[in-house]
């Protein structure tokens, strides 16, 4: 009798632990299933497909943190080719330098109508003259913010009889402000100013 007993307290023992062991295995089998999960819903939703002249081009999202950098120059290059860019249109000049002045404070504001009064943007109508802008590098010091950029250009300045290039290096600083339509990177230029904006060469059409 003691040895069925014992006999029966062993195949519970057996059976509790087997029981242990299924429950265990379902526990961490559950528990890979409900990560994987997790982390395929990150990837799906990591990534968007832009639909362009008929193809799904897949596009990857990221912090912003890590597109900082690129972000800021290209700030920078935006707001040049906006402030730079000049046709002799009234219009045109009006819409590039407004588009210009919403990614940048006061200082940009002040040189633009410096220039308007000392008739710059008349002479540009009057002269039928065009100005280009090609950026050629833009630092940006990510180490201290506000950050501080420099940016070196060339200009081309196209008259009727003549082009023009000039070698234009600008200054400032980028603080962060809301993104919006009119500036989707988040950044304000502030303390923008000019180091040197001079003449290489005229060249006759």
């Amino acid at each position: 009798m003691f040895q069925k007993a014992k006999n029966i307290d062993t195949a519970f023992r057996q059976v509790r632990l087997f029981c242990l062991l299924v429950v265990t295995a379902c526990t961490l089998i559950c528990g890979a299933i409900i990560y994987s999960n997790y982390k395929a819903t990150a990837y799906r939703e990591s990534r968007i497909y832009v639909l362009a002249n008929g193809k799904a081009l897949e596009a990857v999202a990221g912090d912003r943190k890590e597109n900082l950098p690129v972000e800021a120059r290209d700030h920078v290059r935006t707001f040049h080719h906006w402030f730079f860019t000049l046709d002799p249109d009234e219009k045109v000049i009006q819409t590039n330098v407004g588009k210009a002045l919403y990614l940048a404070d006061g200082s940009a504001r002040s040189l633009y109508e410096s220039l308007k009064e000392n008739n710059y943007y008349t002479g540009i109508i009057s002269g039928n003259i065009s100005q280009e802008i090609a950026v050629d590098s833009v630092a940006v010091d990510m180490d201290t913010y506000p950050y501080h950029f420099q940016c070196w250009a060339t200009e081309r300045i196209i008259r009727p009889l003549s082009i023009t290039q000039r070698s234009l290096v600008t200054e400032g600083w980028l603080r962060h402000v809301s993104r919006s339509d009119n500036n989707p990177h988040g950044f304000l230029i502030e303390r923008w100013a000019t180091l040197q904006n001079k003449d290489l060469k005229t060249e006759p059409r």
